[in-house]
């Protein structure tokens, strides 16, 4: 997977086969994410990789990460919980996320005329983060890491695949992500872990 953030935007973000190749989503959608950088560049955004995605900080909290895929490309918003969502363009990225946490477009002509709409929700979530406000713990019966939490939050396909292991291997990553000590570590361990979880095995399974 990609570490240079100019990679993605050139190549791709390295996760499967079509990576470097004309046939990779971000080729087809490259007009729209390039404003997309634009737009959270020109807001005052720190520009990241993480998960060999672009993403995007303010006062050291993630705030947005975009993703392209055959189908559309989108800005992924992190705690979406305090979003208002004024204009009712958030969607859920699946059936199991909680909140309505992304915008999803599927013509490249969209993001430049929906930039005062992604400008002011970018602003929103800056806001929160200055502030120092979080959206409250929701009951649940695992207490996931808050960098499981992210990881979940920026990938559709290892999100769906988490929530479809059984409670005892969920529980199997919390404990091994809750034994390493510093949060890079824990982030470094889940990249690990993403083609297991996908497999559908706890995390000591072979």
């Amino acid at each position: 997977m990609i570490t240079d953030i100019e990679d993605f935007f050139t190549k791709g973000c390295g996760r499967c086969e079509r990576f470097a190749t004309p046939d990779c989503s971000t080729r087809q959608w490259i007009d729209g994410l390039n404003d997309l950088r634009r737009i959270c560049l020109e807001a005052g955004l720190v520009e990241t990789v993480k998960w060999a995605h672009p993403c995007y900080m303010h006062e050291g909290r993630n705030i947005v990460i975009l993703g392209a895929f055959r189908s559309d490309f989108r800005a992924t918003f992190f705690n979406a919980a305090l979003m208002n969502d004024p204009e009712g363009v958030l969607e859920k990225q699946g059936p199991n996320t909680r909140h309505p946490d992304m915008i999803r477009f599927v013509d490249n002509a969209q993001v430049a005329k929906m930039e005062p709409v992604i400008l002011s929700y970018l602003k929103e979530a800056m806001g929160y983060a200055e502030a120092g406000i979080k959206p409250p713990k929701e009951e649940s019966e695992l207490e996931l890491p808050d960098e499981l939490v992210e990881a979940l939050d920026s990938d559709p396909e290892l999100a769906e695949a988490f929530h479809e292991l059984t409670p005892g291997r969920q529980k199997s990553y919390v404990i091994n992500l809750s034994g390493a000590k510093t949060s890079v570590t824990r982030t470094s361990r889940i990249v690990k872990f993403r083609d297991h979880i996908i497999a559908g095995k706890g995390a000591t399974e072979r």
